[in-house]
């Protein structure tokens, strides 16, 4: 059975931990990033673009992510594109 070309599974979810990174994202939100490294995408952002913390705690995407209120709004509208296969549509924050 081949695989779909979208899934969750090209995704990890990075949860904040106590300490926020001064580099990452500010506020308690759960992130997004590729589980596959891309030439000429930096390694070392998330789905939004935002910094990596220094330490980031790695978990598998499940589909109970489109529940949770504290994923970012700008890589849940990624995702929501990624998925759909359309450019990403903004919302507004």
């Amino acid at each position: 059975m081949p695989r779909p070309a979208w899934s969750l599974y090209a995704y990890q979810l990075i949860e904040p931990d106590e300490q926020l990174d001064l580099f990452a994202c500010q506020e308690v939100r759960v992130h997004l990033a590729a589980r596959q490294l891309e030439l000429g995408a930096p390694a070392d952002r998330t789905l939004c673009g935002g910094l990596l913390p220094a330490q980031p705690r790695w978990s598998s995407v499940q589909r109970t992510v489109y529940r949770d209120e504290r994923l970012c709004p700008l890589c849940r509208a990624i995702l929501d594109a990624q998925r759909r296969g359309t450019r990403p549509v903004w919302p507004e924050l």
